[in-house]
């Protein structure tokens, strides 16, 4: 998928032929029957980048910005490791870390891999829970 293609919801059934999982496999691989046969695994089944991000595509010109908005924050998301995102998810509850490593994790989010939303998303929420003296 290219983000410059206007895309049609839903996906799975109009843009069928452009979805590939993360591994890149195509979305008609995705079968019960693979699973039987052992031709597909639980990697296969993770998203895309571009998928999420032609989803946003669409809500945002359905005119949901916000759903827009986190599904762009997911894409960023769906090529950081597992452990990397639950760090952020925990430092995102309130008393759980300090100002400096909540600012130390988006440096580190934006620096290895590329999430500059969730970057500036977990900056923001620093700011407001040491205004509020949730830090």
């Amino acid at each position: 998928m290219k983000s410059s293609e206007r895309y049609r919801y839903p996906l799975g059934e109009h843009e069928r032929e452009k979805i590939v999982s993360r591994t890149g496999r195509a979305l008609s691989d995705l079968t019960l029957e693979n699973i039987r046969a052992g031709t597909v695994g639980p990697n296969d089944f993770t998203i895309h980048p571009e998928t999420l991000r032609a989803q946003a595509e669409i809500a945002e010109d359905a005119g949901f910005p916000q759903l827009a908005a986190n599904l762009r924050r997911a894409a960023e998301l769906a090529l950081v490791p597992n452990e990397k995102v639950l760090a952020a998810y925990e430092a995102l509850r309130p008393q759980r870390v300090t100002y400096e490593q909540m600012l130390a994790l988006a440096d580190e989010l934006e620096r290895e891999y590329g999430a500059r939303e969730n970057a500036r998303f977990i900056r923001e929420a620093a700011q407001v829970y040491r205004e509020r003296g949730l830090i």
